[in-house]
């Protein structure tokens, strides 16, 4: 499983950040591209499941999956693809190329905070 992989560097990272900071981490956001073959439910799952015992134990995970994104040929406008409709949303044309998926990256921290 790839998500059990993924969940482990996360894991790793966001451990390093919270001995960084000193402080226990209680949510992250992460985001990644529509192509990009993430099951949210393993993913949080298999995070759950390497978390326990550890600084992230009972962490929130929050998955974004970024639209794909085309470049008009016709007027040089970057715009989200909408798979019922394959134009341009400035100029209408239908020649266009698809842009690079976005990656999946770790976004933000949240660190619990004394009070």
């Amino acid at each position: 499983m790839h998500e059990t992989m993924i969940a482990e560097s996360l894991l790793e990272a966001i451990s390093a950040e919270a001995a960084k900071q000193n402080a226990k981490p209680v949510n992250a956001r992460i985001s990644c591209g529509t192509l990009n073959a993430i099951n949210d439910e393993v993913l949080c799952f298999a995070f759950e499941a390497i978390t326990k015992g550890t600084l992230c134990e009972g962490m929130k995970l929050e998955i974004e999956h970024k639209p794909m994104q085309g470049l008009c040929k016709n007027c040089n406008e970057s715009f989200k693809i909408d798979l019922s409709c394959l134009r341009c949303t400035k100029c209408g044309s239908e020649d266009f190329k698809l842009l690079p998926d976005a990656p999946l990256l770790l976004e933000e921290i949240e660190f619990q905070t004394e009070q």
